[in-house]
């Protein structure tokens, strides 16, 4: 194993980052798979808060809940003040309460 090393440093210090790579994802394998549903939630929850609890207008709402990793589907039904968000593979929806309640996060 030495004699390899020695012979391709390169190879054996990607091969060894590689080794690191892979338990660092088996080591955080339940916060990874649980990442996708953080931001339809988010988005879901931090738009509703602000169309509805803080009275926004809609386009200031979609720019302020915009992020790097664009969703897929938003769906915003005024007459029951539910937002429904869709994105990487998974969908989340949010309402309004009331107004000492604010917005809730449906599961």
């Amino acid at each position: 194993m030495s004699a390899f090393i020695r012979r391709r440093p390169f190879s054996s210090l990607l091969l060894m980052l590689l080794l690191a790579l892979l338990g660092w994802i088996w080591h955080e394998r339940v916060a990874l798979w649980a990442f996708p549903d953080i931001i339809s939630a988010y988005t879901a929850k931090e738009y509703c808060s602000c169309r509805y609890v803080m009275n926004n207008d809609a386009k200031y709402c979609r720019g302020y809940v915009k992020q790097w990793l664009p969703t897929s589907g938003f769906a915003d039904d005024v007459a029951s003040k539910r937002i429904t968000v869709s994105g990487l593979g998974r969908s989340n929806s949010a309402e309004w309460i009331g107004e000492h309640q604010g917005c809730r996060l449906n599961p």
